[in-house]
């Protein structure tokens, strides 16, 4: 299996629900905007070497563990891992 790590402004509602769906650690990094992409690629580029970092594009439109928020995100991240 696969690590994951999801990364969001506030980890308050976005990336912990993706946590609890994927609870994982990082192989691949998923990011909820592209802001964040730019952020981590910015602060951590030496640090990713050959991990991915993915954008999801999922806005910050979600309470935690929204049912619609966990769909996506069954929806978008299985094709990734």
């Amino acid at each position: 299996m696969q690590n994951v790590l999801f990364i969001c402004s506030q980890n308050k509602l976005r990336s912990p629900t993706a946590e609890q769906v994927f609870a994982d650690w990082a192989d691949i990094i998923f990011v909820m905007e592209k802001a964040h992409r730019s952020k981590v690629q910015g602060k951590y580029r030496a640090s990713l070497n050959l991990k991915r970092l993915i954008c999801l594009n999922i806005p910050d439109d979600y309470d935690f563990m929204d049912p619609g928020l966990v769909e996506l995100l069954k929806a978008k991240v299985p094709r990734h891992l």
